[in-house]
């Protein structure tokens, strides 16, 4: 019953979200909507942003977990934007919220997973000092970490100009990256 209880309260607060901004939902409204009492709610989450935590963080670990392994910068950027637009409307509403901070944090984590997983081998057998290595690795995660943002704050409007971003990124991406592989 309990694991029931926590899907039922994370699907309908996600169709909710899914309908109006974070600030416009209740746990009263959310419980009536589960058919559950406000105690049930409180037994599995403290409050509604401890709600939005466990399910952001869910579904960074679902995106990581789905992609194992990054074969490209490109496919690493294309997993944020996964993370980014798994629930367009209900990730809008959080990241224009005052919780905006629990998204951001998850999202950071999907950004630093997908660069270190892409860049970490390349590096390793590269001339490049530690601290170099460390650099690039900061300055990539900055860079897809910055991808996603930019997109969040245009709204999430337009997923092909995004994608084409990605491509041309990526494209002068292999081109910086074997210069500096070759010094």
């Amino acid at each position: 019953m309990s694991v029931f209880t926590k899907r039922e309260i994370k699907n309908t607060f996600l169709e909710m979200l899914e309908e109006r901004p974070l600030n416009q939902i209740t746990v009263k409204e959310l419980t009536q909507q589960c058919g559950i009492n406000r105690n049930s709610f409180y037994y599995h989450y403290q409050d509604i942003p401890a709600l939005i935590e466990e399910i952001v963080t869910e579904n960074a670990d679902e995106i990581i977990r789905e992609y194992s392994s990054i074969d490209s910068m490109q496919t690493g950027l294309n997993a944020v934007l996964s993370f980014v637009s798994a629930k367009r409307k209900a990730i809008l509403h959080i990241y224009n919220s005052i919780n905006r901070d629990i998204f951001e944090r998850d999202l950071w984590k999907v950004c630093d997973y997908v660069v270190t997983q892409y860049l970490g081998p390349i590096l390793a057998g590269s001339p490049l000092s530690e601290l170099d290595r460390e650099v690039v690795i900061k300055f990539y995660k900055c860079e897809c970490f910055g991808f996603a943002m930019d997109w969040l704050n245009n709204g999430m409007e337009d997923s092909s100009q995004a994608q084409a971003e990605i491509d041309r990124f990526c494209e002068y991406q292999m081109r910086l990256f074997s210069l500096l592989l070759l010094q």
